[in-house]
């Protein structure tokens, strides 16, 4: 799948997809100061499309916005709006979703400060981020040698375009040394998460998950917990090693693109029995139904279109 579309939405119109253009000299594109969110959309059961706590992501755009001191031109009400009908100008009725805030062209410079702030959305169909078999049998990853930012580096709880620059250089060494994906360890050596996820270890049926101290507050990561606390398995969001890796049961990603991604291997060690294990694939199976209106507490966090 391409992430072509029809139109994009940018500063309040709708662009052609090929005539969606920023300026060379975009300050965000120099100095990497811009935030954005994935968000994803489903065909639900009647055939139209939903958003999967559409209220959320666009929340955190605004907190992580305000984080860097960008002020935002429009309300959140309005690129809520605007992702709603990016979707529908597309005409997907499943589909992911960009809203990105970037600096444009003004002054150079790390101090320039009235540099225009534009907002698109664009939206393109896109399947399974860690591939089907990753979903479906698990995926191999690796402990990084680059290091999770320290928390006092940066501003972990907010989503920035910059941040991923650490997460790509830990995603090209795990790829290039065979595996799927990376695990990052905080400055402490404590494990913190993927390049675009966060984790959940399972070991004699207690969850685990690192708290949200130096790591993304992941949307995904809120209603995985929410699900394993619905069917009566509390998680414990605390600090641990990699070590807790080595002798897992079950390790599971989440994230907005990755879904509910088992994880079979993890520094040439087998997880469990290689395959996805009973609470990995309960998880799976709850949020793929969810997301699509076909769970019926979780139908209050879908948007419809």
């Amino acid at each position: 799948m391409g992430i072509e579309s029809r139109v994009i939405w940018m500063d309040g119109e709708f662009i052609p997809f090929d005539q969606a253009q920023v300026h060379l000299l975009s300050h965000t594109l120099h100095y990497g100061l811009g935030v954005f969110e994935g968000i994803r959309a489903y065909k639900q059961t009647d055939g139209r499309g939903g958003v999967f706590k559409l209220d959320e992501h666009v929340r955190r755009l605004v907190d992580s916005a305000k984080m860097c001191r960008i002020d935002l031109p429009y309300t959140a009400e309005q690129i809520r709006e605007a992702c709603l009908e990016t979707l529908k100008q597309n005409d997907f009725n499943e589909g992911y979703i960009r809203p990105i805030v970037f600096l444009g062209m003004g002054a150079m410079g790390l101090g320039a400060r009235n540099n225009p702030v534009h907002v698109a959305v664009a939206t393109w169909e896109w399947g399974a981020y860690l591939g089907e078999s990753g979903l479906q049998e698990g995926i191999r990853a690796a402990t990084s040698s680059y290091t999770r930012h320290h928390v006092n580096a940066n501003l972990q709880r907010a989503k920035i375009i910059g941040h991923y620059v650490n997460s790509i250089l830990a995603r090209y060494e795990a790829n290039d040394n065979g595996y799927d994906e990376a695990i990052m360890l905080d400055q402490m050596g404590w494990v913190a998460e993927g390049t675009g996820e966060n984790l959940f270890v399972i070991r004699d049926g207690v969850v685990k998950t690192p708290p949200v101290i130096n790591i993304l507050a992941g949307i995904t990561r809120r209603t995985a917990i929410q699900i394993l606390e619905h069917e009566g398995y509390p998680v414990k969001e605390m600090a641990f090693g990699r070590d807790a890796l080595y002798v897992a049961d079950e390790i599971f990603m989440t994230g907005t693109a990755a879904e509910i991604t088992p994880i079979r291997e993890v520094d040439r060690r087998r997880v469990g029995t290689g395959k996805p294990g009973e609470l990995t694939r309960m998880v799976q199976d709850i949020y793929l139904s969810g997301v699509r209106g076909e769970v019926d507490w979780m139908r209050k966090f879908i948007t419809r279109y």
